[in-house]
């Protein structure tokens, strides 16, 4: 089942969309947005597949989906809380600054609660007042989950996963530093992120969706041109389950919760950092990491960060290259 959420005052309209991302049904008055269908998940769920059914046979009422009128699944969120699973970008980052990395780094997963009161749309400008500030794209997976009780393992994490979708989480690298230096964590640096149009029950993954981690490359463009293919199943060391595990240690997360995966990131195959795409490598799903290697391998980053009118696309796409959650596409626009 696909749901996405057409641009409708604050919390959007839901609607159920077809496979092929064509069309869409309206969920109805029962479920007007999606995070009434979270918060009553259980009578729901039901209702919205027989509707995804009649969508996908044209046996219902339906209209032709744009992705362009989609907002993100959840417009505004009770909480988005990002993760680092995929260490080798961790590692990267504090080998480029000549840091040693805690050997906890690899047990225990980093996290942090970002701004979820305005996310932006899947085809929204990424609003950027000074490009000093250093801006960036981060391409990761994100799942959406049901109520999850405090002290959850992670193998009953797994089954708490409702919808998984991905997301565009900007930062401004330039400004990360100072913040991170007061020892009080992310805020100024954490601007609103995007997500894609379409957020997807796992079931219809298939097999990409195995051990709490959806095997499949994450496609990335910067103006154009191919920046990143890495495989999002691969290198994470922390799966879903895990993420939300520890995200729930402490307290209760409320269904309608966004986890993130932190920025997707594989290593060579011979082990070392990865390559550009252009060297026939998987690239990267931020312009960071290519600058971290660009700095271990030369002494300085060559790669510029974004500028205004650039314009970056993440996508996904299905063994048979149907795209599976839409496409995330921005251009980055003087705020």
């Amino acid at each position: 089942m696909r749901l996405a959420s057409l641009r409708h005052g604050r919390d959007g309209k839901l609607v159920v969309v077809s496979d092929d991302l064509a069309w869409y049904a309206h969920a109805g008055p029962e479920t007007p947005t999606m995070q009434a269908a979270l918060d009553d998940w259980a009578r729901a769920e039901p209702r919205l597949r027989a509707i995804s059914e009649g969508v996908n046979t044209n046996t219902i009422l339906r209209e032709r989906f744009h992705e362009r009128e989609a907002a993100s699944p959840l417009p505004r969120a009770y909480q988005w809380a990002d993760g680092s699973a995929y260490v080798n970008h961790v590692a990267l980052v504090r080998q480029a600054r000549g840091a040693k990395m805690p050997e906890s780094f690899w047990t225990d997963p980093l996290m942090y609660q970002g701004g979820s009161d305005v996310f932006l749309g899947p085809r929204d400008p990424i609003p950027l007042k000074d490009e000093a500030w250093g801006c960036d794209f981060e391409a990761e997976v994100a799942v959406i989950v049901d109520d999850v009780e405090m002290g959850v393992t992670p193998a009953e994490a797994r089954e708490r996963v409702r919808l998984v979708m991905l997301v565009n989480d900007v930062s401004l690298r330039n400004l990360i530093p100072a913040e991170l230096e007061k020892g009080f964590g992310f805020f100024q640096s954490k601007p609103s992120s995007a997500f894609s149009p379409v957020a997807v029950t796992p079931d219809k993954l298939g097999d990409a969706w195995r051990d709490g981690k959806l095997h499949l490359p994450m496609r990335v463009t910067l103006n154009r041109k191919p920046f990143g293919d890495a495989n999002a199943g691969e290198d994470m060391t922390f799966d879903f389950g895990t993420l939300i595990a520890h995200a729930a240690k402490t307290r209760e997360l409320a269904a309608g919760t966004i986890i993130g995966s932190g920025t997707v990131s594989n290593r060579d195959a011979d082990g070392g950092p990865g390559k550009p795409v252009s060297e026939g490598g998987r690239g990267y799903s931020c312009i960071a990491e290519q600058r971290m290697i660009e700095t271990i391998q030369t002494g300085k980053p060559v790669t510029s960060f974004l500028k205004h009118g650039d314009r970056v696309e993440i996508e996904m796409l299905d063994a048979k290259g149907h795209s599976i959650f839409g496409r995330i596409e921005q251009e980055v626009a003087k705020a």
